[in-house]
């Protein structure tokens, strides 16, 4: 009975309403005549053919309201996923961790480094001369003629 489709489900119990027995309406549509038992005695019993076990298993945690709320804020802040994270359970009732926000985050097919501030220049990379200025190995001097003596 969980492998047919709810058309197949919905012939059947047609087929029992216009009168049919199992066994010709399991042969006419081609399934077991068990399946097609089944499906007649849940309609005649609880008046539906489908399974009711449709919507198990865990809910999610997050709204698609909120998740298009937290696709914009990734979007627009890059921050990293716990700054996303802390910002978001403030407007939540229910706090989600850290994993939840980064798997919704890959539901909505951005990946890599988007979530995650780069600084463009830091202090050690920005270490260039300037204007003229020379860079000194460390140990070496400069004479006043402008020479550079360097210990061997």
């Amino acid at each position: 009975m969980g492998d047919l489709s709810d058309f197949q489900r919905g012939q059947i119990a047609g087929a029992g309403l216009a009168g049919a027995s199992i066994i010709k309406t399991a042969t006419l549509l081609g399934v077991s005549k068990a399946a097609a038992s089944k499906v007649m005695m849940a309609y005649t019993n609880q008046g539906k053919t489908s399974s009711t076990k449709r919507n198990s298993g865990q809910k999610p945690k997050l709204s698609q309201r909120d998740c298009r709320t937290l696709k914009r804020n990734v979007s627009e802040n890059h921050n990293t996923v716990a700054k996303v994270r802390a910002e978001f359970n403030i407007h939540l009732e229910n706090h989600v961790s850290t994993k939840t926000v980064q798997q919704e985050i890959h539901r909505s097919n951005v990946y890599g480094r988007t979530a995650t501030a780069i600084p463009l220049i830091t202090e050690n990379k920005d270490k260039s001369p300037k204007n003229g200025e020379m860079i000194l190995k460390p140990g070496c001097l400069m004479n006043g003629n402008g020479q550079i003596n360097c210990p061997s």
